[in-house]
């Protein structure tokens, strides 16, 4: 499988790093702070949406999904979740970045159902993600409601060891994650991120 990487920043918020396959997700990294040296108009190793594009293509994203019956999305063995192929958006990465932006910016975008390669993941973590991403924009689930949610009460330390792995930055949804006494941690990116994450969603903790 050949993979491609896309690099851009979000003003304000950081840097992306998006890495597809057949316009399935392998990877998407994202790093709060500093924009360093990625602007709005570099792309890396592929072309970055312009940002004057970017409403169109959100609006466009919003509408009855492709589909990829006929396409390549899927293909290259990676594992979708459990919703029937000719349902899965197939997004190109600019389409991709144009959806994390508008995200970012505070718009509900459609990320749940973006295809994801779960390939490499056990069967339990298979089961954590999944569950992860039904849960709703303004809505979070403790540690041990997920694990319940995934179908292995009691699970909850194991739970956060898979939020702490995600490597789908925003597409499965970890900020949605908190403590039973609080709003818990949010990795290296801190408290403040992942507050600051759900107060676009209009949680306030």
């Amino acid at each position: 499988m050949q993979a491609e990487r896309t690099r851009y920043a979000v003003a304000g918020w950081g840097e992306g790093e998006l890495w597809t396959a057949s316009e399935v997700v392998l990877a998407h990294d994202f790093s709060f702070g500093s924009l360093g040296s990625v602007s709005d108009t570099e792309g890396g190793d592929s072309p970055a949406t312009d940002p004057a594009d970017a409403g169109s293509v959100v609006a466009s994203a919003r509408r009855s999904p492709s589909s990829c019956a006929d396409s390549t999305c899927g293909r290259n063995g990676a594992e979708l979740r459990s919703v029937s192929l000719d349902t899965k958006r197939c997004l190109t990465p600019g389409e991709l970045v144009a959806l994390v932006r508008a995200f970012l910016d505070g718009d509900d975008v459609p990320l749940a159902d973006v295809p994801l390669d779960l390939s490499a993941t056990t069967s339990f973590e298979h089961a954590v993600l999944d569950a992860l991403r039904t849960v709703p924009r303004g809505e979070v689930v403790t540690y041990g409601e997920l694990a319940a949610l995934a179908g292995h009460p009691g699970a909850q330390r194991a739970v956060g060891t898979v939020c702490a792995r995600n490597r789908f930055a925003f597409l499965v949804p970890c900020h949605r994650v908190v403590a039973e006494s609080g709003i818990g941690g949010y990795g290296s990116a801190g408290v403040a991120v992942k507050r600051r994450l759900l107060a676009l969603e209009g949680v306030d903790l």
